[in-house]
This record gives C-alpha cells, structure tokens and sequence, in this order.
C-alpha cells in the first residue's frame, strides 16, 4: 500500500483541530474527564458491549493486522541467446583484464 500522495498535508499536527482540542480539554480537567470516559468504556465492555470491546482490545493490544492476499500471474516471452562460453583467459583479455595468472598482457 503507497502512502500519501506528495504534498498530503492531512496529517499535519496544525491539521488534527478534533485531537488538539480533545487534548486541550483533557489537560485542562487533570484528567478528570479522561479517567471518567476511561471508565465508561470499561463499564461498557464488561456489559458485553461488542464496540467497546473491540475498542478496548484494539486500545491494550493493537489492532489486528489486516493481510492482504495478492496473486500475480506473469506472462511474457523469454529470449534466451546461444552465447559461447567464455573461458577465464579469454574473459579477462576481452575486458583487458589480462591473464588468470594476474599478469596484464
């Protein structure tokens, strides 16, 4: 999966105005309001809520990773050429590398 296109500004810290104020107002309550929601989510979940659940396990555990499964299928020809084999000697003086032996010629 690619990323943002160039120039995605959206998750930009100035860009997140829900999260910065939720944050603004939590840290203004000392985490009051926090603990109280924390709370809830809790109580909800041990109702048998299933969302709360979910969002309790996805909170404590992560969420679950999502696999992707993708078959390719490649198809094309295949040129193979009949080159003669080079023997080292010979390699080396086509590339003017000199001999096997380490002696240039």
């Amino acid at each position: 999966m690619a990323g943002a296109p160039k120039g995605n500004t959206n998750s930009n810290a100035d860009n997140r105005l829900w999260a910065n104020t939720i944050r603004r107002a939590v840290t203004q309550s000392d985490g009051e309001r926090l603990r109280r929601i924390a709370e809830a989510l809790l109580d909800k979940a041990a109702e048998g809520d299933i969302q709360a659940i979910k969002e309790l396990g996805d909170r404590l555990d992560g969420k679950a990773p999502q696999f992707v499964e993708q078959k390719t299928e490649l198809k094309g020809d295949m040129n193979i050429s009949n080159r003669p084999q080079l023997t080292k000697e010979e390699w080396l003086a086509a590339h003017g590398l000199g001999t096997a032996a380490g002696s240039a010629e």
